[in-house]
């Protein structure tokens, strides 16, 4: 099934220059120059992943980012200012999967693009793809991984995260009480040998910690090992 993504950009240029290359690489697009209008679009008719610029009209993009995950898990890119590390972090902390600094290469953007598209493959109901076993649900203590359904819960307790938290958690929960170095994370959470820095994991971790402790105050299950990297316990 053909992959549809979504632009949001105030930059005609962009918009039109993006979706020409991500059709002729097989994608379908919705163009949208407004964040406001997006935001209607993106909930009405949820993309496959959207790409989102910082500054817009009406609406910008952190604005729109925020009330898209109030409603949606929809996978997310973030286009922020070139060095620009406070939209970095703001686009991370409120559940961008991924970012990628302007000016930006359209080999690069793809690259993500297809990367992430990978991660949410999979069939309903547990069954994978033909050859394929089904994934089985992880248990660590009172963390329960569904990988199939892309479901978490603590201690009974639904806690929602995108894709690229999800293999993140997945990476530290598979052997907990081993320690998972940064880009050790990074290598499950961005293939196909795209490079991201330190900053963006850090993120991602403080995120995971902060909406499991929505779900359990008491929530230390992700542990920080300083110069080494990341472990989960499930004691």
């Amino acid at each position: 099934m053909t992959a549809t993504i979504a632009l949001v950009d105030d930059d005609r240029n962009i918009l039109t220059s993006v979706s020409i290359a991500l059709q002729t690489e097989g994608f379908l697009t919705r163009v949208y120059s407004d964040g406001e209008t997006a935001l209607k679009a993106l909930l009405d008719n949820p993309p496959d992943l959207a790409v989102l610029d910082v500054k817009m009209p009406r609406m910008d993009g952190l604005e729109l980012l925020r009330r898209l995950r109030e409603k949606s898990m929809v996978p997310v890119i973030f286009l922020t200012s070139k060095d620009d590390e406070l939209d970095e972090a703001l686009g991370l902390a409120m559940g961008a999967d991924d970012y990628i600094a302007k000016p930006f290469s359209q080999r690069l953007l793809i690259a993500r693009i297809r990367a992430i598209l990978r991660r949410t493959e999979g069939a309903p109901m547990g069954v994978e793809a033909e050859g394929q076993e089904a994934q089985l649900p992880i248990e660590r203590g009172r963390l329960v991984m569904d990988p199939a359904r892309h479901r978490v819960t603590w201690a009974g307790k639904p806690v929602t995260l995108t894709v690229t938290e999800f293999m993140i958690l997945e990476t530290l929960a598979q052997r907990p009480g081993i320690v998972k170095t940064r880009n050790q994370l990074m290598d499950a959470a961005y293939q196909d040998d795209i490079y991201v820095d330190d900053r963006t994991i850090d993120s991602h971790i403080k995120r995971v910690r902060r909406k499991f402790r929505e779900a359990d105050p008491e929530f230390d299950a992700i542990e920080t090992l300083y110069g080494a990297g990341y472990r989960f316990s499930d004691e």
